[in-house]
């Protein structure tokens, strides 16, 4: 039985109105990062973002704690993770054709099997990673040191709502009245998409993910834009078309490269330990190892029970058989504590690589139509995307002091929201624009999707994604962002561009912040303080301008659908 400590530990935590602000946000967040994902390629976390707004939302309605906006937070961030399982995988069905074969229905039954996977999975492990082997989480421990930076209050409604309100009302003018340019400054070169993306979503994406990854997301781009399609081309090596082929399967073994490397270098030595921690975890039946019932020994047997359940679902629900279920199942298992080990060791969840392997797995062993292995890597993209979300999540609460059990179940919560959101948000952008609108130089390039599709379908160059592969591996090795020069060799040459001019912007942001520091003569702590607070400043702005573009994008979508139902 529970112990009524641990329930008591939990109130002024799970709070009713933390679940209704939790909920609310959960919503437009989730629709914003299926937006922002299948647009951009790219999906930052939220955490940080949804961390800040939590505190805000429930300062306002009187006082609240950080345990409560840690819980709170974790709710709203859930369903981003959940959408970008989606928006990563199943849209290489639509690029391969198979749009009328998959329904909302499908896509919500897809998310909610790996968003309960994914919880069961985090059950299991969490005590390991958080507790035992206590590894870093970057992006969890960021969200709790924010939470106590923005605890003092200040301008943080004013600036994300503001800037929310420009990107949104600049997004109308863009993309429903037609008053401002898509593109600027753009060039006539053949193969190559060369412009500014006039989007104050890409240039938020540069801003927030900072100038030296994106620095080398650019080299990517010039490599493959400008080396391979212009240089090669130029040079008579290859026509335009055989050239952006070449681009392509190069990008994707980058990516599908570093992917592997996380597995090899970071995962698999970790293996025995992790085994060996977590039955070292389950030897000792304490509440505070329990996050569902209040028993490990019970514990085990729901993950039991929910494992076999959710088998016999993918089973019949979606079609797959037994034998892919199983396997499935299992593997989707050990594919979140991979998911958990890079994430507390790099801040780097790779879901649709995880998705990717699995479904070439299932490929090996059965016979699955092709629209079926979409579901396969999607069932797996949302269960590891969520584990990575709950895991930072678990950090923060362990920094903090939160009561893992109440974030464990507001995770529940949001990610059950999340796939409820994530699939209708799906249904919407494919019904407003069409499946021809998604893929590469395309309104939606969903890049991850994309490979995906193409690892189906078949590679345009296998001898250069072979390559790439490799490259990718030993750049992993020698420390080199492998898959963020694959994305700019992958994506079209304007995001890339867009995305580095926004990066620049936090270059600048940054050096102005240490200079006025150093001219004001402010001690190291006065500094740090200072410092810290601008940060935020620039997180909230740029998130706000970020969310307000996408959840434009996706409101204009369903008055699309909308409009077109009543025509």
């Amino acid at each position: 039985m529970s112990n009524p400590s641990n329930r008591a530990s939990m109130r002024g935590q799970l709070t009713l109105r933390g679940v209704v602000i939790g909920v609310l946000g959960c919503v437009i967040i989730t629709a914003s990062s299926a937006y922002t994902a299948l647009k951009m390629g790219a999906l930052p976390w939220p955490i940080i973002f949804a961390a800040v707004i939590s505190l805000f939302f429930l300062k306002l309605m009187g006082n609240a704690s950080l345990n409560e906006a840690n819980v709170t937070h974790t709710i709203m961030s859930a369903g981003a993770m959940v959408a970008g399982g989606l928006a990563f995988t199943i849209p290489g069905a639509w690029m391969l054709g198979y749009a009328d074969q998959i329904s909302w229905l499908d896509m919500f039954i897809v998310a909610l099997v790996g968003t309960i996977l994914g919880l069961l999975a985090t059950a299991l492990i969490h005590r390991h990673f958080i507790v035992d082997a206590a590894l870093e989480f970057p992006t969890g421990n960021a969200a709790a040191q924010t939470l106590r930076a923005t605890e003092a209050g200040g301008k943080t409604g004013k600036q994300l709502f503001g800037s929310m309100a420009i990107a949104g009302i600049y997004s109308v003018l863009r993309d429903a009245l037609g008053v401002v340019p898509s593109m600027l400054c753009t060039l006539n070169i053949p193969g190559v998409t060369f412009a500014i993306y006039n989007s104050p979503m890409l240039l938020s994406i540069g801003f927030l993910v900072g100038f030296a990854p994106v620095a080398f997301w650019f080299a990517g781009a010039l490599l493959g834009n400008f080396g391979i399609i212009v240089g090669g081309t130029a040079a008579g090596l290859f026509d335009v078309v055989t050239a952006q082929g070449i681009v392509k399967s190069l990008g994707m073994g980058l990516m599908m490269g570093f992917g592997v490397a996380v597995v090899l270098k970071d995962i698999l030595p970790q293996v025995a330990g992790i085994v060996r921690g977590l039955a070292a975890d389950s030897s000792t039946d304490t509440d505070e190892q329990s996050l569902i019932s209040g028993s490990l020994k019970l514990d085990a047997g729901i993950i039991g029970l929910g494992a076999a359940a959710i088998a016999v679902i993918i089973a019949i629900v979606l079609d797959l058989g037994p034998v892919p279920a199983v396997i499935v199942t299992l593997f989707t298992f050990v594919t979140t504590i991979m998911s958990a080990q890079s994430c507390g060791q790099t801040g780097i969840d790779p879901m649709e690589i995880f998705g990717l392997i699995v479904m070439l797995i299932v490929a090996a062993f059965a016979q699955i139509a092709q629209v079926k292995l979409f579901f396969i890597a999607g069932i797996v993209a949302v269960a590891c995307g969520l584990a990575g979300d709950v895991m930072n999540d678990f950090k923060a609460g362990a920094v903090l002091g939160t009561n893992p059990r109440a974030q464990w179940i507001g995770q529940a919560i949001g990610g059950i929201v999340g796939a409820l959101v994530a699939a209708a948000v799906m249904v919407a952008l494919v019904t407003a624009y069409g499946p021809d609108a998604f893929g590469p130089d395309k309104s939606f390039v969903a890049a991850q999707a994309s490979v995906v599709a193409t690892m189906v379908s078949g590679i345009p160059s296998v001898p250069w994604f072979a390559g790439g592969f490799i490259a990718g591996i030993v750049m992993y090795w020698l420390g080199i962002p492998a898959m963020m020069i694959g994305l700019g060799v992958y994506l079209p040459f304007y995001m890339s561009l867009t995305a580095f001019l926004g990066s620049c912007v936090k270059l600048a942001y940054d050096k102005w912040s240490a200079h006025r520091d150093a001219a004001a003569g402010l001690s190291d702590e006065e500094k740090a303080t200072k410092d810290a607070a601008f940060q935020e400043q620039g997180l909230v702005v740029a998130s706000g301008l970020l969310g307000g573009e996408s959840i434009v994008g996706v409101i204009l979508a369903f008055v699309s659908v909308g409009l077109s139902l009543l025509g």
